[in-house]
């Protein structure tokens, strides 16, 4: 395996299996929930966080020598379901999000949902997301890293949005990015 200088996760990976890279491996684990509720942990009657890692949802984190915001979950599919939001809620919360980054550049930005654009879905569950498109419109991240999209619709190469210069990358499976 090459030099990793950092782990970045974009949801629905179990909460032991972070646990188990952040204590594996000597580099900071980031991550973003999903839509799937699986990544808190088991201790002994209570659901928590995983430990030894950084969430990074709704907040910016500076991991290996990069600012990098966060933002989990997915827009909403169906009522009641776990790790989904309204368009108000991500309106609110990406705006937290870019009154926290200031006027500095953000380096990464790491999210569940895709953008809308060539990584979107098909279906209205993996739909993009035009509120992670807006903000990554208005703070121009040089990499947006997301998850959610799987390949049953066959792969979709990694793509350089032409308004923002943003390199997207489809964490599914796993991906070696070099920033």
């Amino acid at each position: 395996m090459p030099p990793l200088d950092a782990v970045l996760a974009a949801g629905d990976l179990p909460g032991d299996y972070l646990e188990f890279l952040a204590s594996t491996l000597p580099v900071p684990v980031v991550y973003v929930h999903g839509n799937h509720a699986n990544e808190d942990v088991t201790e002994g009657e209570q659901r928590m966080a995983p430990r030894g890692v950084v969430a990074a949802h709704g907040r910016v984190v500076t991991a290996a020598g990069l600012r990098i915001a966060g933002w989990g979950g997915v827009p909403r599919y169906r009522a009641g379901g776990s790790g989904q939001y309204s368009p108000v809620q991500a309106r609110w919360g990406l705006r937290k999000l870019a009154w926290q980054l200031g006027r500095r550049p953000l380096d990464l930005l790491l999210t569940h949902a895709p953008p809308q654009g060539p990584h979107a879905g098909a279906d209205f569950a993996h739909r993009g997301c035009p509120e992670i498109t807006h903000f990554m419109g208005r703070h121009r991240p040089r990499v947006l890293v997301h998850g959610h999209i799987h390949e049953y619709e066959g792969r979709k190469s990694d793509y350089t949005d032409n308004l923002t210069g943003t390199w997207v990358v489809n964490a599914y499976g796993y991906r070696i990015v070099e920033v």
